[in-house]
C-alpha cells in the first residue's frame, strides 16, 4: 500500500492510495454489479433513463451509474466494512463512521461520458463538512486515457460554490465556468484496487472514455456517525445510512 500522507490530503483535498484491495477482489465486485446492472436496466422506467443511461455511448444502451449499492449488494457492503478501508477513512474523519450514500460509475469504453467539475458538499449539504470523505474505489485501472479523476488542488480549503444544472439535466449539477477557468485541474490515476479519497469541498471531474477499456468505480461517501445531509441539493434516502464502525 502507498504511504498514507494525511498532510497532503489536508493541504490538497485528495489522496490516492494504491493496493488497498487485491485485483481479484475487484473482479468479484465487477461480476456482481454487472449482474445487478443487467436486471436494473431491464426494469428501468422510460422517465428515469436520462438519470442512469450513458449518453456518450451511441452504439448500445449502457448504464452510466447505479445508486446506493451499499444498500443493495453484499459485495459492496463488504467493501464498506473492510478494515483495510475503514482504518484509512477513520484517520481522515475520526472513529465511528457510516456510509450515507454510494454509487457505481461504469464509464464504458468507446464513449463513456464525462462528469463536469463539482463539489460533493454542494450535492450533499452535510451538517459537518469536515466530517465527510468520499472513498472512490477503482474497480479497473483509472488512467488518463479512460477517464480518471481530476482534482482542483487545495480547493478543499475554499468555499462551496453555487452549482448549476444544464437544461433538462437536474442531476448534472456543476461549477460555473467563470469559477473553473481560474482553477487548474490535475489528473489522479488510480490502479485497480486502489482508492482515491477526496474532501467534499474539493473540485473534481472526469473526462470521456475514448479507450477500449472500462473505467468502473465504486464511490462510498462516508460521514462521521453524528453527521447527516441537512441541506442537500438533490433528494437522498436518509434511511439508507449504514453504520459500519
Amino acid at each position: 500500500m502507498d504511504a498514507f500522507d494525511v498532510g497532503f490530503y489536508r493541504r490538497q483535498g485528495h489522496l490516492t492510495v494504491n493496493s488497498v484491495f487485491r485485483p481479484e477482489e475487484m473482479d468479484a465486485v465487477v461480476r456482481d454489479i454487472e449482474a445487478w446492472g443487467t436486471s436494473f436496466l431491464e426494469s428501468l422506467p422510460i422517465e428515469q433513463r436520462a438519470w442512469y443511461i450513458d449518453g456518450g455511448v451511441s452504439a448500445r444502451t449502457v448504464l452510466r451509474k447505479l445508486d446506493n449499492p451499499h444498500a443493495h449488494r453484499d459485495a459492496v457492503r463488504s467493501l464498506a466494512r473492510d478494515r483495510r478501508l475503514l482504518d484509512l477513512v477513520e484517520t481522515l474523519i475520526g472513529p465511528g463512521v457510516s456510509v450515507y450514500f454510494s454509487q457505481i460509475f461504469f464509464k464504458p469504453p468507446e464513449g463513456g461520458g464525462p462528469k463536469p467539475a463539482h463539489q460533493d458538499n454542494f450535492y450533499f449539504g452535510p451538517a459537518d463538512p469536515e466530517g465527510m470523505v468520499t472513498a472512490w474505489i477503482a474497480l479497473d485501472d483509472a488512467t488518463l486515457e479512460n477517464g480518471c479523476l481530476y482534482f482542483g488542488e487545495g480547493t478543499n480549503l475554499g468555499p462551496v460554490y453555487e452549482h448549476f444544472a444544464p437544461e433538462g439535466e437536474p442531476y448534472n449539477l456543476q461549477i460555473p465556468e467563470a469559477i473553473l477557468e481560474r482553477q487548474p485541474m490535475s489528473p489522479a490515476p488510480v490502479r485497480k484496487g486502489g482508492v482515491s479519497f477526496h474532501h467534499g469541498n474539493t473540485f473534481h471531474n472526469s473526462a470521456s472514455n475514448h479507450s477500449q477499456k472500462w473505467r468502473r468505480a465504486c464511490a462510498l461517501h462516508f460521514v462521521s456517525n453524528a453527521n447527516a445531509f441537512v441541506n442537500p441539493a438533490l433528494p437522498y434516502d436518509h434511511s439508507l445510512k449504514l453504520q459500519v464502525s
